[in-house]
Order: C-alpha cells, then structure tokens, then sequence
C-alpha cells in the first residue's frame, strides 16, 4: 500500500479494486450492473468505503443503479498522504474562526478532482454524487469544479463553511476531536468510536448496539489511520466559506438534513441549501449525523426519487 504507515487491510472487500488518479491510488468498489446510471457515494471525515452499509447500497442496486463507493485519500485502504508538519488542530480551528489563511496537506478541491478522476478512470462520464457530512462537502465541490460530471447532487448533514451556522454542541465537538483511551488498541479504537456514535446518533432512530459494533470493528479491523482524520479536518477549514462556490452548482440538488443533528446543525443544511441554485431541503425529524437503519430507508427513497427525477443538462 502506498502511505507512511501499515495499511492494516486484514478485512477487505470482494470486489476492491484501485484507480490511480490524480497522484493518489484510491481504493474503490463497483456494484451492480456496469451499465447502469451510476450514482457516486462519498463518505465523510475519516470513515471508510464500508461506512456505507452494504444494505443501503444494495438498495440503490436493486432500484437499478451501479453503486460506486471509495475510500477518500487518507482513509481506508486508499493512499495515506505524508505530510512532514505537526498538525496543529486548534490553531487551525482558531485562524479559520478568524478567517484566516489555514496550511494543510490538501484540500477539498483536491478531495473533489480525485472523485472526478475516479469517475473518469471507470470511463463513467457522468454520475448522481451522494456525499455525507465531509463527503458532502466534497460532493458540492465536485459539482462546482467538474460539472460535466455530475447528473445530479445529493448532500446530506454537510455544511457550506459558514461558520456563522454550522458550529456543533460542544459535547459533539469534544467528542469528535477527542482520543482512545489506549490509541494502539484494536478494542479501545472500537470503544471510542462507539462513544462518537452515541453523542452524535439520531435520537429518532435507534441503532442495534450489537449491528452497531460489528460495523464498527469491521471498519478498524480493514484500516486505521487517525491522522488522515486530522489532515482531511485541516482540509475542512482551510477551504473556509465556500458559499461563492456553491453559487456556481448547476446540477439538480437535494440537501437533506436532520433536524437533531447535534455536530452540524440543522440551520448548515438550510443554509447550504439557500446558496445552491434551485436546491431542494428535506430536514427529517429525529436524524442526527449518522446512517441509523430508519433513516437510511427515508434516504433510499428521497435518493431514488431525486436521481429518477434529475434533469440531464447538456
């Protein structure tokens, strides 16, 4: 694997495959019909392909989509990014408040060129793009930079960089940006993550603690690589406020957001919905910033619905 670090890949995939586009060497997996519409999913910060649930997937193939998910750079088993600097987060979270210049090793610009590189390298000219939190982020960025790619845009529980609107509960916050206890433990990088699940869920939606961490140590057993959550949060805030960017989005948009989403609240994906042209809001009761069962079958049905329903612009 390319990377710094041991790859850590024991619990892969059938059907993995890797696309070396744009510098890096992504790691992703095709499923369903090769000639169907494909819709594109990008997952958010530091979570792997894996972190969309192979049923949610599967339902998307059976409504007749091709289902492409891959791992960001600096997660799963995709190319982890050296990156020679000490990642000094909370002076990054500080200048960014500031609006002022943030150093990272790349940005969502570069996060967005390699889905687009991707799509190109599978000879997919066009696509439906999903992304969540992060990955939405990317999605959006996809759709400004590289819209002949992009059929249609799905962002869910993502922000626009406004920080006016998109600051969480500082439980969340802490949470997210806080340590396992014991940093080289397979069991206590399990135990953390299922902290993070617990403060940021969906209060309407209970997931299945037992589901719930096998998911989990399916994702730690496959690749861990906790830098690359730093470096992609760098990536976050030195984009800051992209709302000029998203100006320029032409593709058919859906913004969903959960109205108990306590990392990115819900006034994020009202206002990523204003400053995207034409974009349609869906704010679904009891979701927080999670895939939780229930709310994958609402999302299912508003995805299926709003790709059927695009407009292929020439």
């Amino acid at each position: 694997m390319p990377g710094d670090e041991d790859s850590g890949c024991g619990d892969g995939l059938a059907g993995e495959a890797f696309a070396t586009v744009n510098g890096v060497e992504i790691c992703y997996q095709s499923l369903g019909d090769p000639g169907a519409p494909a819709i594109l999913l990008i997952m958010g910060l530091g979570m792997q392909l894996v972190a969309w649930p192979d049923a949610f997937c599967n339902g998307l193939v059976g409504q007749g989509f091709r289902v492409l998910r891959f791992d960001n750079r600096d997660t799963g088993r995709s190319t982890r990014i050296v990156w020679r600097q000490r990642p000094r987060l909370l002076l990054a979270i500080a200048r960014g408040l500031l609006r002022l210049p943030v150093r990272a090793p790349y940005l969502l610009a570069d996060m967005a060129d390699d889905a687009a590189g991707l799509l190109s390298a599978l000879q997919v000219p066009r696509a439906h793009v999903v992304g969540v939190s992060l990955g939405g982020m990317v999605a959006q960025c996809l759709a400004a930079r590289h819209p002949q790619q992009v059929l249609s845009l799905t962002s869910i529980m993502s922000a626009s960089g406004n920080w006016r609107v998109s600051l969480g509960k500082p439980a969340a916050l802490r949470q997210l940006l806080s340590r396992p206890a014991s940093p080289d433990c397979e069991r206590s990088q399990v135990d953390h993550l299922l902290r993070v699940f617990s403060v940021i869920g969906s209060p309407g939606f209970p997931s299945d603690a037992a589901e719930l961490r096998r998911q989990v140590e399916r994702g730690v057993r496959r690749a861990h690589y906790p830098r690359g959550q730093v470096h992609q949060l760098l990536a976050i805030i030195a984009a800051g406020d992209r709302r000029r960017e998203l100006a320029k989005i032409r593709a058919p948009t859906l913004v969903v957001h959960g109205a108990d989403d306590p990392l990115l609240p819900v006034s994020a994906g009202r206002d990523t919905a204003h400053h995207i042209p034409g974009a349609r809001l869906q704010i679904i009761a009891g979701m927080g910033h999670d895939l939780a069962p229930g709310v994958q079958a609402l999302l299912l049905d508003a995805i299926v619905a709003h790709c059927r329903s695009a407009t292929v612009c020439p």
